[in-house]
Order: structure tokens, then sequence, then C-alpha cells
């Protein structure tokens, strides 16, 4: 395994891990907050035993997102120094002002786990405000860090005269930013709230049938159905974003080998790189020009306009984005299925065993849309490390012994996972109900929250 390729492997698999704490750690803060937010209407006193459960996933996903992710920055400077050198005065300020997002977000998540007895319940919610905020907004910060990767506006200064670069300008008037931002925060969304509701629907297939799992049922099906419907707008919008700006990515994307008008829409397929043909896909003539440039007659760039040396990998990149939209597509298909059995047929969905395996069965697609999603959005950018201006083979580090590094990570990360999920599995839902808010110090630490 030669440097570039240690490197590579390395931040990708820092990445893959560190993006499933950090999508947990945007969306169970809102999660618990809609929780508690309901105990508050109802005073259930099940949403309250469920805003506590996801206090504590909060708190185990902030920890854990915090080790992977400062482990992250400083494989940052180490595998890629002169990437940080040529991007450092742009990229900068992004995780300056995420590092304020992140403390602010701590400070407050301790007000909140700390204050259930002793903070007004009113004063109690409105303190987990600035957690869900905050999470979410260190996820949209970072991600403009990337986006400016893609989209590197003001480079041209950075080789010239790199003083007179306004960064924040070159990050947050990035147009590929705000797309970048909405689409990546509503996929934490659809990863958490899918998973919440596959846990809860596999405890309902085994006999846990009352309130608590009733409502965090539909609790999270609520917020599934919502983003999965918002994911394929989004998502069409950044492909058309991807289509201008990056026409090299695109073609991997639907291994369009060719340039032409009324380019097809291809689903599913095995591209052969080779012979340039794209086998086993069903064709939608016309499709993809319409659907990046709005035109069924639209031409579309192809791989044979794009120097072979500027290539991304086209089975991988082409691949991941079928699972992706496939994900995508199945997750929405699942929560209008709930919304139907729950809200239209007026029927209890604990009570039907297929819709609840097809939750359990949904509940791992957002994290495989995440992932697949950021696969495309990073193998699709190759060989550019800064698209257009630096190539990922220039902004390696120099030094070797990175194989080395890369085992010492991978045993960080799988330690990090398994802790977090030995952890969660230690949550359990309380057999009794709590005592009323107010009890003694001995009565709280005493209590099993569910």
């Amino acid at each position: 395994m030669n440097e570039l390729l240690a490197a590579r492997g390395q931040m990708a698999f820092s990445l893959g891990f560190h993006m499933i704490f950090a999508a947990l750690g945007v969306g169970m803060p809102m999660m618990m907050m809609l929780a508690e937010r309901r105990w508050l209407q109802t005073r259930d006193e099940s949403y309250r035993r469920l805003a506590r459960t996801w206090a504590k996933a909060t708190g185990l996903t902030f920890a854990i997102g915090a080790v992977s992710g400062t482990a992250l920055s400083f494989e940052l400077g180490l595998l890629w120094p002169r990437f940080m050198e040529f991007a450092g005065p742009a990229i900068g300020p992004a995780f300056t002002l995420e590092a304020f997002a992140f403390f602010l977000e701590a400070i407050f998540l301790g007000l909140y786990l700390y204050g259930w007895d002793r903070l007004s319940p009113r004063v109690h919610w409105w303190a987990g405000v600035p957690v869900a905020v905050s999470g979410a907004a260190s996820s949209v910060l970072v991600v403009s860090a990337n986006a400016w990767m893609q989209n590197p506006q003001g480079a041209e200064l950075l080789v010239s005269n790199p003083a007179a670069l306004d960064p924040l300008r070159a990050l947050f008037a990035n147009p590929t930013w705000v797309q970048m931002a909405i689409h990546s925060t509503l996929a934490t969304y659809a990863a958490t709230a899918f998973a919440v509701a596959g846990v809860y629907a596999w405890g309902a297939l085994h006999g846990r049938r009352d309130a608590y799992h009733r409502n965090a049922l539909r609790l999270a099906a609520a917020v599934a159905l919502v983003v999965a419907v918002l994911m394929p707008l989004t998502g069409d919008r950044s492909a058309k974003l991807v289509a201008r700006q990056q026409p090299a990515k695109l073609a991997a994307m639907e291994s369009q080998f060719v340039s032409e008008e009324g380019a097809p829409l291809r689903i599913g397929g095995w591209p052969d790189v080779e012979s340039q043909e794209v086998r086993y896909a069903l064709e939608i003539p016309g499709g993809l020009s319409w659907l990046a440039f709005g035109s069924a007659t639209a031409p579309v760039t192809g791989l044979d306009q794009i120097p072979r040396d500027e290539w991304p990998n086209v089975p991988v990149t082409h691949l991941s984005f079928q699972v992706m939209v496939g994900a995508g597509f199945a997750m929405l298909g699942v929560a209008l299925w709930f919304a139907w059995v729950a809200w239209r047929r007026k029927r209890d969905p604990l009570g039907d065993t297929s819709l609840l395996w097809a939750m359990v069965a949904a509940g791992p697609l957002g994290f495989i849309a995440l992932e697949t999603g950021w696969i495309v959005t990073e193998v699709g950018r190759q060989p550019w490390t800064v698209y257009g201006v630096m190539r990922t083979a220039e902004a390696v580090t120099p030094a070797a012994g990175i194989a080395s590094t890369f085992l010492g990570f991978v045993l960080l990360y799988l330690l990090l996972g398994a802790t977090l999920v030995w952890l969660l599995l230690r949550l359990r839902q309380p057999t009794a109900p709590e005592p009323s808010p107010g009890g003694s110090d001995e009565e709280v630490a005493g209590r099993v929250a569910g």
C-alpha cells in the first residue's frame, strides 16, 4: 500500500465512522426536544421518559463524537499538510466557528442533563434549544469547508495574494455551501429518525407495545416522514448544482461515458470502464438531461470530454449514487406506509406486524444513504482535493509510515463504535413511573431512566 492510498484509506475510514457519531449528535438533540415538548403539551409521562432517554443518548454521542472529531482534525494536519498550508487561510474560520458552536452545545447540554429537577419544566426545555441549534450549526459550519473544496471560490487569490482573500466570503457566500448544508443536515435527521424508529419497532415486535414505545415510534416516524419527503427535493437541487459545477462527477454518478443530447437516466447497472458501457441498467430516455438541466434534449457532458487522468472512480461513484437514491426512496415508501396506517386507516401501527418489520429494515437505511452520499461527494471529486486547483497526490504528506497509523486509527474508531453501542444498549425503559419532579438527589440518582 503506497502512502497516498494509505492516507486516503485512513481519512475515509475515520470520516465514515465520525459521520455516524456526528449524525446522531445532530439528530438526537432534536428528538429529545420534541419528546419533552410533547410532555409539556400533554403531561404524558411516557414522553418525559423518552426525553430523558434521548438526552442520555445525546450526551453519549456528543462525548464519542468529540473524541472522533478531535482525531479527525489531527489527521488533517498529519496526512494532508500541503493542503492545510494552501487552504488553511480559506477554511480555517469554519473550524474556528465550529469550535464556538461545540462549546456552546457542551455548556447547555450540561444544563439540560443536570437540570431536570432543578429548573422549571419550560426553562429546562429552553435550555435544550441551544443544544439542538448548536449541534446543527457545528455540522453546517464544517460542511462549509468541504463545500469550498468542491467549489473553491477565491482560490486564485490563495495562489497570487493570500492576504487579499476574504475567508468568510469565500466560505459563506458560496452557493455550494448553502445547498450542501441543507441536504447534509436533513440527512442527519433522516438517519437518526429512521434508526430510532427501527429500534422501537423492534421492541414492539418483541411484545413492548406500551405507551412508551407507541409514542416513541409515532414521534420518530413523524420526523422520518418530513425529512424523507424533503430529501429528494434537496437532492435534486444538489444534482443540478453538480451538473453545472462538476460535470465529471455527474458523468461518473450516471456512468455517462459519451457526451450526448437527451442523455438517459440510468437505474442500476454496472459500468464497464474498459468498454465504456453500462451493463444491466434500466434507462429512461432523456431522463438525465431533464433532471440536470430541465430539458429532455439538453446536452450532458460525458467522460469523453474529461482527460482520463481526471476521471473519478466510475464504478464506486455510480454504485454509491444508486445505493443512496435507492435507500432514499425506500425510506420515503416506509414513511408513507406508516402515515397511511396511522392517520388514514386510523389503526395502531404497533398492531401491524408487516409495517413494524419494514420499519426495522428501514432503520439503517438513513446511515447507508448518508455514507454513500458522502462517498459520491468525495470520490466523485477525485483526483482533486481542491477541485480544479490541487490534486490529492499533491496534498498528501511526504512522510512515510502512514500504513501503521492507519491501523492505529482503525482500532481507535472500532473501540469508539463498540463503546457507543455498549452504552446505548444500557439505556433501558423504566419499569415503573418516575417520581414527580423535585425529589431528593438520592431519589433522582436512584431512578431508572428509560
